[in-house]
């Protein structure tokens, strides 16, 4: 049984700064208890809902629970007086106030999906869709691409779903003529069958199907992506303890993006019913479930900052700096290898696949930067980590300075 939660009360005066974007050690987030704050950036790269909060609401939880710099800065816009709960009071939260830790965690599954939403028309100039007729497009997209194990899954989800589909009949067709190539392939599972394993390159679900369960890898690691306009764009290579598929389970929404196995894992699949027990019982799970959330959240207002930087090359350094800071990577580290290949890493940062080869010999004129085979699967390799955070620096000083010119 928890214990008393001793959490302090502060109070600001009308127009004073609680905290602020960019700041870094964030240690604490707030609960608004009486007034009103209002929350704003340097730089609107997207309009956001709720920039105005009172009573019962709360800020700084991404920062506080991702251990990033501040996103944002919110001001009093009356007196106010606020909870403060330190990062280390936030378990024993959940347990004495579940409802709390539940409206946390959907508006952060709210926000991710919105967010989500706004990079994919940034940087592919398109909407994300969400009908469970694309899982279509997703089997298309992997037959062309010769990846039988993801196309015979997808092929299989759109029939299953969409019985009544145009494409019904070309779908059938087509698992006829893959099943024999695709080996790795894990259909259906049994309700009660919570431990699974899937092989290297096994589709675990597919964007557009719905979501009935959140994952928890227990061992191996998991490739989180989206097709759109006939481009996979890597959305993130997840690891043993991280969580994945959470937005689609508490939303009631249909899974916004694709997750292979990017070698084999071990997964715990949790459902609706579960989580909902987990949340009261496993404070702890639901705690990492709220720190992995505020870190994609931080990780993905870097990335709508990335579509800022007009140059290619200049977005591929600012792109590959963030994830050295997603990592926790120090800038005076000496060499680093990053999980994932040039192919990737021009998907990432949404450069047209006709002109990522141009780009990426730029790129690698840096001798400093160079691609090494891994597990048989490129990856880029830097030999000096600070050459990033530099060339990132130096694009972005250029462009300020092109600016000004204007």
């Amino acid at each position: 049984m928890a214990g008393p939660l001793q959490l302090t009360f502060v109070n600001y005066k009308k127009d004073s700064y609680i905290v602020v974007e960019g700041k870094t050690n964030a240690d604490r987030f707030y609960i608004i208890r009486q007034g009103k704050v209002r929350l704003f950036k340097d730089v609107v790269i997207v309009e956001e809902e709720g920039s105005i909060l009172g009573p019962g609401d709360f800020f700084g939880v991404v920062s506080t629970m991702s251990s990033h710099s501040q996103v944002e800065t919110a001001q009093a816009i009356t007196d106010v007086t606020l909870i403060s709960v330190m990062k280390e009071q936030y378990g024993q939260l959940i347990q004495n106030n579940t409802p709390v830790a539940m409206k946390i965690i959907l508006q952060f599954s709210k926000r991710m999906r919105f967010l989500d939403e706004a990079l994919t028309r940034l940087t592919l100039k398109n909407t994300a869709e969400e009908d469970v007729s694309h899982i279509f497009n997703v089997a298309e997209y992997y037959t062309r691409q010769s990846q039988y194990n993801q196309a015979f899954y997808a092929y299989h989800q759109y029939i299953k779903r969409c019985p009544n589909g145009e494409n019904i009949n070309k779908a059938k067709e087509i698992m006829m003529k893959i099943g024999p190539y695709a080996k790795a392939v894990k259909l259906d599972f049994k309700p009660d069958e919570f431990n699974r394993i899937y092989p290297k390159d096994c589709m675990i679900f597919s964007e557009g199907e719905p979501g009935e369960e959140l994952f928890i890898i227990q061992k191996g690691s998991v490739k989180i992506a989206k097709i759109v306009d006939n481009n996979e764009v890597l959305l993130a290579v997840l690891k043993t303890g991280d969580i994945f598929g959470e937005m689609a389970l508490l939303e009631s929404k249909p899974r916004a993006a694709c997750a292979v196995a990017y070698e084999e894992c071990q997964l715990m699949a949790v459902n609706r019913a579960n989580f909902e027990r987990m949340v009261s019982t496993q404070p702890q799970i639901v705690s990492r479930l709220t720190t992995l959330l505020a870190e994609r959240i931080w990780f993905i207002y870097k990335q709508l900052a990335n579509t800022l930087v007009t140059d290619p090359t200049g977005r591929m350094y600012d792109a590959l700096l963030m994830q050295l800071e997603k990592s926790r990577i120090e800038i005076n580290s000496s060499t680093y290898t990053f999980d994932f290949g040039p192919k990737e890493l021009v998907n990432m940062v949404g450069i047209p696949a006709g002109e990522g080869p141009l780009i990426l010999r730029k790129l690698m004129e840096n001798r400093k930067i160079q691609i090494i085979k891994d597990k048989e699967k490129d990856k880029i390799h830097c030999l000096d980590v600070s050459e990033i955070a530099k060339q990132a620096a130096f694009y972005k000083k250029l462009q300020k300075i092109g600016r000004s010119a204007n």
